[in-house]
């Protein structure tokens, strides 16, 4: 399961998921990815869960580039617990992502095989997901 070897603060804050992405917006290693449509917080076993639908359709073919990484800390209390005595232990890792950001990039696979292969991880992902193709992909051919 992805999460961090070493953070500086064990808990932290909510914080607010709004507006657009900023950064990690544009295919930068592949030719074609994913862009999530909507806000969340991915999980390390969602990220996994899609990387293994990735990898496996692709048949270990090509390369995958993951855009993200759960390095955000959440905590939840035992159950039936009463109220107060302070903030719950450190449960698991997040991702938080806002619309626009790539998920997963690819590279070294046909068109055909890598849409399927990001349909695939889109469909184990909380989010609304969109395939993208580099500006120039049909150009590299030429």
């Amino acid at each position: 399961m992805l999460q961090p070897k070493k953070t500086k603060h064990r808990k932290q804050q909510k914080g607010k998921m709004k507006g657009n992405a900023q950064r990690g917006h544009q295919l930068a290693f592949g030719s074609f990815g994913i862009k999530t449509l909507e806000e969340a917080w991915l999980t390390g076993r969602q990220i996994e869960a899609a990387r293994q639908a990735v990898t496996r359709h692709m048949k270990r073919e090509g390369q995958i580039w993951i855009r993200v990484f759960p390095d955000k800390p959440i905590t939840k209390k035992p159950a039936e617990v009463r109220m107060g005595k302070g903030k719950g232990a450190p449960e698991m890792f997040v991702a938080p992502v806002t619309p626009g950001r790539i998920l997963f990039e690819v590279e070294g696979v046909s068109l055909p095989i890598a849409t399927e292969a990001l349909r695939l991880a889109a469909q184990k992902l909380p989010v609304k997901c969109k395939f993208i193709v580099r500006r120039d992909y049909g150009s590299e051919t030429n």
